[in-house]
This record gives structure tokens, C-alpha cells and sequence, in this order.
């Protein structure tokens, strides 16, 4: 074969590999999707393949918070799913405070697991996420495989810390303020996005929370949050089963909302290994204040329990 005639082959073997990774890629990209629980439909959006890691956002958030580490996960080989918890975007937006309530919650997050025909997955969780995150761990154990919790210290820690930290008390005063009834009044969309700090991003959370239920948003805390200065968790720390998964745990030290000292003996309640990683100058959305090394130490924490 002569020259030219090899280098059409090489060529035409590159257009066929270019065009085989063009596929690639549209077939992983983010498609929408939807779970139901008890009738109420969760969207949550599906991105890569490989093992299921399901992602669970806080407030006031939505799924797409979640589309830095998605991308990186997926580059690992991971199958990624981040919801849009119910009130929130294009969830349904159920009314009255029990539809908040966590056994529903936990419910919504078995009910995405289940839609993408997995038998667990690594639970990821931020702020209500991380809160949701840690009872699927407790009351479903079956379905956790590894669990990564953003900010929220253990249902026991932060009970502690309600209990008897004065600061943590100070802190929680926003919460109380959103368990008022008609609340939701003061809020609106474009409030509710200004701590997004890229414009372009900004603007997809603005329309993501018009679409949101503003009520649906607080019911969170009105059907699950203590209540009254110094209340304890709304449940007892010592009829806590210990997650029988390998957790991370990712907080800010900066958080104004939580303080660090929630986290402190987080490893009592954890059967398997606890990691515990502060992060000095991030504050309450660490995912975003330190993307980079959330990321990064997510993505090594997984592998090293692959």
C-alpha cells in the first residue's frame, strides 16, 4: 500500500473514532426524569453510567447545584441522579405540611433508587438534603452504600447542639422565622438566588424557583425542623441505629447557619469508617465556596471504597 492510501485509512479510522466519541457523548447526556412516591412525582435528572449516586439538594436550591460533581462522577464512571426535592422546580408541589414531612421525603429518595432499577446507591446531600441523606442511612440502611453529607451534622450532633449551644441557637433563628405561618410572603424568587454567584447560573435558579412552591420550600422546616429555643432533635439520639455505611462528611467553617460543632463525635453513630473534612474558607454552600476540592475529595473518597 502506498503512502497516500495509508494516511486515507489513518484518516477515515479518525473520522470513525471522532464520530464514536460524538455518540458517546449525546448518549451521556442529562436526560430528565421522573420518580413517583405516594402519587407525588420527583424530577430528577440521570447523567453517565455505572453505579448509582443519587444527589439531594437543600434550600433554597434545586438539582442543578449538583452539575459540577455530576460531571466529574460521571467522568469516574458513575451514574448520577439529582433531584429536585417535591415543592421545589419540576417536582410536584404537594400541600399541607405532612406532605413534608421525612418519612416522605426518605420515601422520594427510595422512590428515585427504585425508578433507576438499583438496589442502593451512594447518597449524596446538601443542607435538607444532607438532613434527608442521613435518615434514608438510619431508617433504610438497605439502600445506602456509601453515604457524603454536606454541612448537616448527625441528627444526634445537631439535637446536642440545639439543646445547648447558645450560637447554634442564635443561628437557628431563620428557621424559626420560616416556621411562621404565611412566611413564604417575604420570599421571592430572585431573593431567594442571591447567593448564586454566577449571573448565567443565577438566572436558571430564578426560574427554577418561580416554578418552585415558596410554602413548599418552608414546609420543610414547619414539619421537621425543632421547635422553641433549646428543643432536642425530633428524635432520640439513643434510638438511633448507627448508618452502617462509610461516610464522608464536608462542612464550612464558615457556615453561618451550622455550626462545626455539630459534627464533633459524628463517628459514635457511623458503624463503618467516618471521614471529616473542614474546610476554613468555605461557607455554607461548600460544594460551591470550594468546588474544586469538594469535588476532587468526593470523587478520591469513592474510589478508595469502590
Amino acid at each position: 500500500m502506498s503512502r497516500k492510501p495509508r494516511l486515507a485509512a489513518v484518516a477515515a479510522l479518525a473520522g470513525l473514532a471522532a464520530l464514536a466519541l460524538g455518540a458517546g457523548r449525546a448518549a451521556a447526556a442529562p436526560q430528565d426524569r421522573y420518580a413517583v412516591n405516594g402519587g407525588v412525582k420527583i424530577h430528577y435528572v440521570v447523567e453517565g453510567k455505572g453505579p448509582l449516586v443519587v444527589m439531594i439538594h437543600g434550600f433554597p436550591d434545586y438539582w442543578a447545584t449538583w452539575k459540577p460533581l455530576m460531571g466529574v462522577l460521571q467522568a469516574a464512571g458513575y451514574r448520577t441522579a439529582a433531584l429536585d426535592g417535591r415543592g421545589y422546580n419540576l417536582s410536584d408541589k404537594p400541600e399541607g405540611v405532612e406532605a413534608y414531612a421525612m418519612p416522605n421525603l426518605v420515601g422520594d429518595v427510595a422512590a428515585v433508587i427504585a425508578a433507576e432499577g438499583a438496589k442502593d446507591a451512594v447518597v449524596v446531600g446538601h443542607d435538607w438534603g444532607a438532613a434527608i441523606a442521613w435518615q434514608v442511612a438510619i431508617n433504610r440502611p438497605d439502600l445506602v452504600n456509601r453515604l457524603v453529607i454536606l454541612s448537616v451534622p448527625h441528627p444526634a450532633g445537631f439535637g446536642r447542639e440545639m439543646a445547648g449551644n447558645a450560637d447554634q441557637q442564635k443561628n437557628s433563628q431563620y428557621a424559626r422565622d420560616f416556621q411562621t405561618p404565611g412566611f413564604e410572603k417575604n420570599l421571592t424568587a430572585e431573593g431567594l438566588a442571591g447567593w448564586v454567584k454566577d449571573p448565567a447560573e443565577r438566572a436558571g435558579y430564578v426560574e427554577a424557583f418561580r416554578r418552585s412552591s415558596l410554602a413548599g420550600m418552608l414546609n420543610y422546616y414547619r414539619a421537621n425542623y425543632p421547635s422553641g429555643a433549646g428543643a432536642a432533635a425530633p428524635v432520640s439520639a439513643t434510638a438511633l441505629p448507627p448508618v452502617q455505611a462509610p461516610v464522608l462528611v464536608i462542612h464550612g467553617m464558615r457556615d453561618k447557619a451550622l455550626a462545626a460543632a455539630g459534627h464533633a463525635g459524628t463517628w459514635d453513630h457511623v458503624a463503618r469508617d467516618t471521614t471529616l473534612l473542614m474546610i476554613p474558607d468555605a461557607d455554607h454552600f461548600v460544594q460551591h465556596d470550594a468546588e474544586a476540592l469538594v469535588t476532587r475529595t468526593i470523587r478520591s473518597w469513592l474510589a478508595d471504597r469502590r
